[in-house]
């Protein structure tokens, strides 16, 4: 019984020794991802002095005309042609349910996401969908205002906002 007890001891601290890797290893990667995201460069448009964001957004959408007409191009959707527009002059929700403009994709929520008109800026919001929304290919956080050429994703769906 007295040869085992030098085994215990040897296995005690080899298990030791092996957790403290990992825990260094742990606290490592997580410094580096940190340093990482500290890292990222972030480049900073200046806008105009007097300019806000509704003002810089109503900037795109106004023309000497008067207001421009609003639209959405479909440019992947199942169930939809490549290519058909569909008028927001009223605004629309998107999604599986009875809404304004279906999509027939298993990722996108009853009422998925809502494009409407708030004064001269057009705006698309994300109907708390359990997937989300996509501006741009980033995630949509909050009601945003939406500018000629932006990408909307949907699941599988994928769109663009023009204006004329």
């Amino acid at each position: 019984m007295t040869a085992l007890a030098p085994v215990s001891v040897a296995l005690k601290f080899g298990f030791l020794a092996v957790l403290y890797l990992f825990l260094m290893w742990t606290v490592r990667s997580s410094m580096k991802d940190l340093r990482r995201g500290r890292d990222v460069a972030v480049e900073y448009v200046e806008a105009p002095a007097d300019a806000t964001a509704m003002h810089s957004a109503a900037d795109d959408l106004l023309d000497h005309d008067g207001l421009r007409e609003p639209r959405l191009v479909v440019d992947h959707a199942a169930g939809h042609p490549d290519g058909i527009a569909y008028d927001l002059a009223n605004g629309a929700t998107l999604g599986r349910g009875d809404v304004e403009i279906r999509l027939e994709d298993p990722f996108a929520s009853t009422r998925h996401a809502r494009i409407e008109r708030q004064g001269s800026v057009v705006v698309l919001e994300d109907l708390g969908s359990t997937n989300g929304t996509y501006l741009n290919d980033e995630p949509l956080q909050g009601p945003q205002p939406l500018h000629h050429g932006d990408r909307i994703r949907i699941g599988d769906s994928e769109f663009s906002y023009l204006h004329d």
